[in-house]
C-alpha cells in the first residue's frame, strides 16, 4: 500500500468507529423545501455558489454537463470516498462530466473548521480535482437553495441524512437521482445512471 492508501486507510480508521455510531443516532434537521411553484420555474443551472477559495460559483457554470452534487466532511467514516469521487470524476470528465463537492458540518460537525483546511485536506489526503464550494449547510432552514430545490423535486425521503449524499444532475439542468450514503460513487447503480446522463440529449428544464 502506497502513501496515499496509508492516508486515506488511517484516516478511516480514526472516525469510523465514531462515525458509525453517530450515522445511526443522528438526528437530521428537515430541510425546508422551497415552493413547488417555484422549484418547477427552476433547474439545477440557475442556482449560485460560492468556491471553497471564494470565488463565484454559479451553477450555469456546468450547463450542459451531468454533475453528481456531493455533500461532503473531512472527519467522517465514509471520507474515503472522496477516492472513488475523484476517480469517478476523471474517467467521465472527457464525456461531460463533473463532480461538484459541498463541504458540511451539518452531520456531527464532522468538517473542518475553515475553507483553507478543508482545500488543503482533500489536496493532500486525496488529490481531488474536481470543483468544491464553500462549506455550506445542506439541511434544515440554512440550507442552501439548491438544496432547499432537491428536496421540492426529489421529497424529503431523498435529502441528505449524513454525509457523502449524491444528488445526479443532468445536461439540462433537472435532478434525475438521488443515492445515500453508503451508496459509494463507484457503484455500479451510481455509474450506470451517469452514463445513461451523458447519453441523453440535453433539454431546457
Amino acid at each position: 500500500m502506497g502513501k496515499k492508501g496509508l492516508l486515506i486507510a488511517a484516516a478511516a480508521l480514526a472516525v469510523a468507529g465514531a462515525g458509525a455510531v453517530a450515522y445511526a443516532k443522528f438526528d437530521v434537521p428537515p430541510t425546508p423545501p422551497m415552493a413547488a411553484a417555484e422549484a418547477a420555474k427552476l433547474n439545477a443551472f440557475d442556482f449560485r455558489l460560492v468556491a471553497i477559495d471564494g470565488a463565484p460559483l454559479p451553477m450555469n457554470k456546468f450547463r450542459g454537463k451531468v454533475v453528481l452534487l456531493v455533500n461532503t466532511a473531512s472527519k467522517c467514516g465514509f471520507t474515503p470516498q472522496y477516492e472513488a469521487l475523484q476517480k469517478v470524476h476523471s474517467d467521465y470528465a472527457p464525456k461531460g462530466f463533473t463532480v461538484l463537492g459541498v463541504p458540511s458540518g451539518d452531520f456531527a460537525g464532522q468538517e473542518l473548521a475553515t475553507n483553507k483546511e478543508i482545500a488543503g485536506f482533500c489536496k493532500a489526503t486525496f488529490g481531488i480535482r474536481f470543483p468544491m464550494a464553500e462549506k455550506s449547510d445542506v439541511v434544515g432552514p440554512n440550507a442552501l437553495p439548491i438544496y432547499r430545490w432537491a428536496a421540492a423535486k426529489l421529497g424529503p425521503d431523498n435529502t441528505p441524512k449524513w454525509n457523502f449524499h449524491k444528488y445526479l444532475i443532468g445536461r439540462d439542468g433537472r435532478l434525475i437521482a438521488a443515492f445515500g450514503t453508503k451508496t459509494t460513487p463507484d457503484d455500479p447503480a451510481v455509474k450506470a445512471a451517469i452514463e445513461a446522463a451523458l447519453k441523453a440529449p440535453a433539454r431546457r428544464a
